[in-house]
């Protein structure tokens, strides 16, 4: 019966034991560069250094499902959008796309007209979508925090453009639960909420 009782043991630390998975190629993912399909947990995109995102599902191993391109710098940031059926990312290249993961085709891209000669075009450091997915709020090095309209790819509104709030390079975004305010964390060393009844409160680090 201990000898039982033992084996089973042995097999319920196996199920609970943690699985890898191994990316095959030249790809290494960006620290907390990945995000979870809130509507199959099984399923998450990963941005890499070699300006590329890949899309996983848990289930399958040592291989991704799809890979997408189109950027031409590394992707920095990754976010699925609230269907779970399309995905954002943000690259050094100053461009957000937005893909379908059922068709794996390409459906939107932000980008702002930088001059050809300009070295210091501003990288795409985080991302987030409003509750709707009508919004797409994409933090830059700058400082920028744009809002983009996702339908016709057009720029609504620079947070970092209002009240002083280009301060620092943005280091990440998120979203409230209900989707009422935005917080931007950057290299200033202060946490910035939006409220989207226009109001702004600044939460400064104490170190």
């Amino acid at each position: 019966m201990l000898q039982g009782m033992l084996r089973a043991m042995g097999k319920r630390r196996l199920a609970l034991a943690p699985r890898i998975w191994f990316a095959v190629g030249p790809c290494r993912v960006i620290q907390g560069n990945v995000s979870i399909n809130s509507s199959n947990s099984n399923m998450f995109v990963s941005g890499s250094c070699d300006a590329t995102a890949r899309l996983w599902d848990a289930r399958i191993a040592s291989r991704a499902v799809q890979t997408y391109h189109g950027h031409e710098g590394d992707v920095n940031a990754v976010k699925f959008f609230p269907d779970g059926q399309r995905f954002g990312i943000g690259s050094d290249d100053s461009m957000c796309q937005l893909f379908d993961t059922r068709t794996g085709h390409q459906l939107q891209v932000y980008s702002q007209q930088h001059d050809n000669n300009d070295n210091d075009i501003p990288i795409v450091t985080s991302i987030t979508f409003s509750i709707s997915g009508r919004l797409l709020f994409a933090g830059y090095s700058n400082g920028d925090c744009y809002v983009w309209d996702t339908l016709v790819a057009e720029v609504l509104l620079n947070l970092g453009a209002l009240q002083n709030s280009r301060e620092g390079r943005i280091s990440c975004l998120g979203l409230s639960s209900d989707g009422s305010a935005l917080c931007i964390g950057s290299w200033d060393k202060n946490l910035k909420i939006w409220a989207f009844g226009g109001h702004r409160r600044v939460f400064q680090s104490l170190h």
